[in-house]
């Protein structure tokens, strides 16, 4: 990347901005910056805007950025709404804590708690984007040189096509090839754990697991493993994730986390979990990643965004949350500032601290749960004790606004 001084103005010649990755952070991104006032183009490498994956949890400070942007009802519509988050102990099946997320819930913090399919957020995103005036949407380019100049950013792609605007955005997920041209910190870390995913029918859940109903999102927790469920698509389906610590991969040995090993590790488990475990697609494993909390976002007028500047771990549900936080301040950050230096330094300067402190404890929650032995029951007597209306440890996440 060649880089020189950023432009210090909005070019009237260019579009405003271009945002390189179409996921859900790039996607809340540009419609922000545009209903602000500017005109964006993102760039996707995929052939076609869709998302991968399958389930998402939306907390109450995701839910009120999409209801300013008046998507919260579309992306409501075929949500499911758990009146709990529990955490339940992996190896005797028995209840640990709960956290409550009914009307009291919803009046503390204004909005719900809920759970939908990525893909369905995704594509009310892609709509809302392809009916905005200062939007265009650009599948299959993928972007293989960076070019950054005084007045300009220029982007070449894969396809010979080259896009030119004042300023960039990296929204192109943890493996970014944007953080690669502006930090250059080398490929993401290997946490030692894989998760495999599964979509099933509810019912089939149910009867692998034994159970009436699942209504609520689950957490089972046990040594190096965990399990996560919750109903979605209305409460027809259940999402699934597995995640495990991988000996192998820790060993750099063959077969790291493969189905053998997954089935191993969570032999321990109690018959429901492992009911539930048997279920899962076994096609393919996502081994997990991380990065340090890192202040290297902006480099001139190119900024990073989402996973891009903050990947995240899942344990505390915030990935998509933190990414649309980032969309909206950066928007308004743009929009108070006529110089581009100064409006990224004051998106830096706001989300820092803030996607930083969600990075941290979302990593130690993740070791809490995954404890052994007397770490495990000492975390177990602490956290019965706890009423199910308790939610002194996540206003700090749920009652935070971005919007001003």
């Amino acid at each position: 990347m060649n880089v020189g001084e950023s432009a210090r103005q909005w070019s009237s010649s260019e579009p405003d901005l271009l945002v390189v990755g179409g996921g859900i952070g790039g996607l809340a991104a540009a419609l922000c910056l545009a209903r602000l006032g500017r005109t964006v183009q993102v760039l996707e490498q995929a052939p076609a805007f869709g998302e991968i994956g399958a389930g998402l949890q939306l907390a109450p400070n995701a839910a009120r950025i999409l209801d300013w942007l008046g998507l919260l009802d579309p992306v409501m519509k075929d949500a499911f709404f758990p009146s709990r988050i529990a955490l339940m102990d992996a190896l005797t099946s028995a209840e640990i804590t709960v956290m409550a997320t009914g009307e009291g819930f919803r009046a503390r913090y204004g909005y719900p708690y809920f759970v939908t399919h990525r893909a369905d957020l995704h594509s009310v995103l892609v709509e809302a984007c392809e009916l905005e005036d200062g939007i265009e949407l650009h599948p299959g380019k993928k972007v293989v040189v960076l070019d950054q100049t005084p007045g300009a950013v220029r982007v070449e792609c894969e396809d010979g096509s080259a896009f030119t605007a004042t300023a960039l955005i990296g929204a192109d997920g943890i493996r970014s090839f944007v953080r690669d041209q502006l930090v250059g910190d080398g490929e993401p870390v290997s946490t030692g754990y894989v998760a495999y995913r599964a979509t099933v029918p509810i019912q089939v859940v149910q009867d692998a697991m034994g159970i009436a109903e699942l209504d609520d999102v689950r957490c089972w927790i046990g040594p190096t493993m965990h399990l996560v469920q919750y109903p979605i698509r209305g409460g027809d389906l259940c999402n699934q994730v597995a995640v495990f610590r991988s000996r192998r991969l820790g060993d750099g040995g063959a077969g790291a986390g493969a189905p053998d090993e997954l089935d191993e590790v969570f032999s321990q488990a109690s018959e429901q979990v492992a009911g539930a475990v048997g279920l899962m697609d076994r096609d393919r494993c996502w081994p997990m990643f991380d990065r340090e909390p890192g202040s290297g976002w902006v480099r001139g007028n190119v900024a990073l965004l989402g996973d891009a500047a903050h990947p995240m771990f899942q344990y505390l549900a915030q990935g998509a949350c933190q990414a649309m936080e980032d969309a909206v301040v950066l928007a308004q950050s743009v929009s108070s500032h006529p110089d581009i230096g100064a409006a990224f330094d004051s998106y830096v300067g706001t989300r820092h601290p803030r996607a930083s402190a969600v990075q941290r404890r979302s990593r130690m929650f993740g070791e809490l749960l995954h404890v052994n032995g007397t770490m495990a029951a000492f975390r177990d007597h602490m956290l019965r004790r706890r009423p199910d209306t308790d939610y002194g440890d996540v206003d700090w996440l749920y009652g935070h606004s971005v919007l001003h």
